[in-house]
């Protein structure tokens, strides 16, 4: 997908380029207030790409991160893994390893509504990261969650398909149709 960019002073949307950098989350509020979604703030960055941007797929669990596994280990595409971890604290939901098959398989980031751990090892990958904090505590695997839900993620809606952009500034969610 090739999208264009605008000169702020012509009025209109703002669209990010084709490489990728030409955007930023505050212009994209700025100029996209009809239809932009900014999920309730909080989240860090954890990975070693802090600007990213991609495709939605989403993911719903509980401290059972089974679904988030399966997801990295299929084509990425340059898509963005949304988890709706219900902001719970009590364990990590991604760490290195999943990171690294995140990478291996092409997922341009993850951004959780929940926590991360081997943070160390997250920060040294080329995979944007966002989530709340960090908790040594391992998930549970017994095949729990959902896969391709529509979320309310951090308060506003998230949708397969929607367009994530993650920056030094926040989160923010775009309809793919806009």
């Amino acid at each position: 997908m090739v999208w264009g960019t605008r000169d702020r002073s012509q009025g209109g949307r703002r669209w990010h380029s084709a490489d990728m950098t030409d955007w930023n989350t505050c212009d994209l509020c700025d100029d996209n207030p009809d239809v932009i979604r900014v999920p309730t703030p909080g989240l860090r960055h954890f990975g070693g790409t802090t600007r990213f941007t991609g495709p939605v797929m989403t993911v719903r669990c509980d401290a059972d991160n089974t679904r988030v596994k399966e997801l990295v280990n299929t084509p990425g595409e340059g898509r963005v893994l949304v988890v709706d971890g219900g902001g719970g604290l009590a364990t990590a939901l991604v760490g290195d390893v999943v990171g690294a098959e995140a990478v291996a398989n092409g997922w341009a980031g993850i951004i959780i509504d929940g926590c991360v751990r081997d943070s160390a090892g997250l920060a040294a990958l080329p995979l944007g990261v966002m989530a709340i904090t960090t908790c040594p505590q391992r998930p549970a695997r017994v095949g729990q969650g959902t896969a391709g839900d529509e979320l309310v993620f951090r308060g506003v809606p998230c949708h397969v398909g929607d367009i994530a952009y993650a920056d030094e500034d926040g989160v923010v969610l775009m309809p793919a149709s806009a």
